[in-house]
């Protein structure tokens, strides 16, 4: 049976690699000349800019995702870095009771909570409360029913995931807590500050800092060294492995359709790819409205295209340097706050900077050197897309000089930043737009906001349409690559199911 995939991003490679342990035949369909997707990188005068990868659910085996990444990749292979210290965060009004303006997230929880105890004692009643949920969450299986498609189980298999109860009920009762709610709490000054400006100054679910804290605590959200081409290459070699094809710089122009049945694709080259099965790994808007044209839809769709249901995950306009000198000392993540707002050129305000320092990955740049990431999260993609297209030429001098006033900023706050720049990279959302073909120069697909555990109204399958299934980071809110790896292994299990195959999987390690 022959399956055409498109694209070869996470998710396409993982679909690709599920079918073909498990005897089809399948092809993937790439429009750029490499794999990845949105975890991908680039080279610049020796040094390696990445897009995407900071820490990888599932990096250690405290976590149920190790499993699934076991099943495509090498996992001993790979060395993964943990950060003591997720991220510094340098207030602005108040500082704790030793005089330190700087909020450390530390990864260890003990060392976390002690910390916060010593500069809040007032605050040991929340704090400990905050510690407790972190414990708690360590204590489930995240994500729930892993090894399983609940749409494929019968009801007397589910009755043994009835153990999971518990966690629903926990989710339940703590997803509503936000990091303004949470802030509101403490007595201290100086930590109800730091909470608030967790997110850079907007209200999002707390379970986006517990959920990778509590993994963090126990090595299970490690950085690969080599980064998102480093750990997406050794998904491609196995699938190449396994005997899968992946036809580069191949755009897919449309899904051909018969009798509401996806029967393959046409290339913009005016070829086509005849197939059994069509999956769609790309994006969610050039899949439901350009490749099908709209036709396989309903309210629920169409109130996610016009954003009434769900908004789009943010954009990023980011200046990736290339720097002599490694700033051994300097956190993982620091983030300062500015003097005057910082205001893009497409309207979006920004009271704080962010500095990445990747100095502990040595694969990125030469010996002695380093690289640094300055990002800026954006809802507005559409004023940096639409400006290239109207004006190729102002839309560079912009960026340019936009990324130099980041670049001066920055170097207010890191001395002997901008002496010992090398290399500039400017990437914008129209930037991701353009060579990932995201809807929006979206990073991570839906944006969950105060729910984290929103359930998604996008589906594996197309009201309407059959033959055809769609995985990736835009099923779930949130994205990221545990979505994309589970979404494409549901997909490959339930392809299997309605073809009488009994789905196997052959560990990587020992294939």
């Amino acid at each position: 049976m022959k399956i055409n995939i498109i694209g070869a991003g996470v998710a396409g490679l993982s679909a690709g690699c599920y079918l073909q342990m498990n005897g089809f035949d399948t092809e993937i369909f790439e429009r750029h000349s490499t794999f990845g997707g949105l975890c991908t990188g680039w080279q610049r005068k020796g040094f390696t800019f990445d897009s995407g990868l900071q820490w990888l659910l599932g990096s250690g085996d405290s976590n149920p995702f190790y499993l699934l990444w076991s099943e495509l990749a090498d996992m001993g292979s790979i060395r993964f870095i943990h950060h003591d210290v997720r991220l510094e965060i340098e207030l602005r009004d108040n500082t704790d009771i030793f005089g330190d303006k700087v909020f450390h997230i530390y990864s260890n929880l003990d060392r976390l909570e002690q910390y916060m105890l010593s500069i809040a004692p007032m605050d040991t009643a929340v704090i400990r409360k905050l510690i407790r949920t972190m414990r708690r969450i360590q204590s489930f299986e995240i994500p729930p029913m892993i090894r399983e498609v609940p749409q494929l189980m019968p009801w007397y298999k589910k009755i043994r995931y009835a153990k999971y109860l518990p966690l629903l009920l926990f989710l339940n009762r703590v997803k509503r807590e936000t990091n303004f709610t949470l802030a509101e709490k403490f007595k201290s000054p100086f930590l109800k500050e730091a909470f608030r400006m967790l997110f850079d100054g907007d209200e999002l679910s707390m379970l986006i800092v517990t959920l990778p804290l509590a993994f963090n605590d126990l090595k299970g959200t490690g950085y690969p060294i080599g980064g998102s081409v480093g750990f997406v290459s050794k998904i491609e070699q196995r699938y190449l492995e396994l005997g899968g094809k992946i036809r580069y710089s191949t755009e897919v122009e449309k899904i051909l359709t018969e009798n509401n049945h996806a029967k393959g694709v046409l290339l913009k080259t005016g070829e086509t790819s005849l197939s059994d099965i069509t999956i769609s790994a790309a994006d969610w808007n050039f899949t439901l409205f350009t490749a099908l044209e709209g036709k396989y839809v309903n309210p629920v769709i169409l109130s996610l295209k016009s954003q009434e249901k769900m908004k789009v995950y943010y954009s990023v306009f980011v200046v990736s340097l290339g720097v002599n000198s490694t700033f051994d000392g300097q956190s993982y993540i620091h983030r300062y706050p500015l003097a005057q707002p910082l205001v893009s050129p497409d309207g979006t305000q920004y009271e704080f900077i962010e500095v990445h320092f990747n100095n502990y990955d040595p694969t990125l740049a030469p010996e002695g050197k380093s690289v640094i990431y300055i990002s800026f999260y954006t809802l507005r993609a559409d004023y940096w897309i639409e400006a290239r297209k109207a004006n190729p030429e102002d839309y560079r001098l912009t960026k340019q000089k936009f990324a130099e006033k980041i670049i001066d900023l920055a170097d207010e706050k890191v001395p002997g930043l901008k002496e010992n720049i090398e290399v500039v990279d400017i990437a914008t959302p129209a930037t991701f737009e353009r060579y990932t073909n995201n809807w929006k120069g979206s990073v991570q697909g839906w944006l969950p906001g105060k729910n984290l555990v929103a359930q998604s109204p996008v589906k594996s399958e197309l009201p309407g349409l059959k033959d055809f299934y769609f995985v990736g980071h835009w099923s779930i809110p949130g994205g990221g690559l545990p979505v994309a790896v589970k979404s494409a292994r549901d997909v490959a299990k339930i392809i299997c199911h309605r073809n009488k195959v009994s789905f196997q999987i052959r560990s990587a390690r020992n294939s």
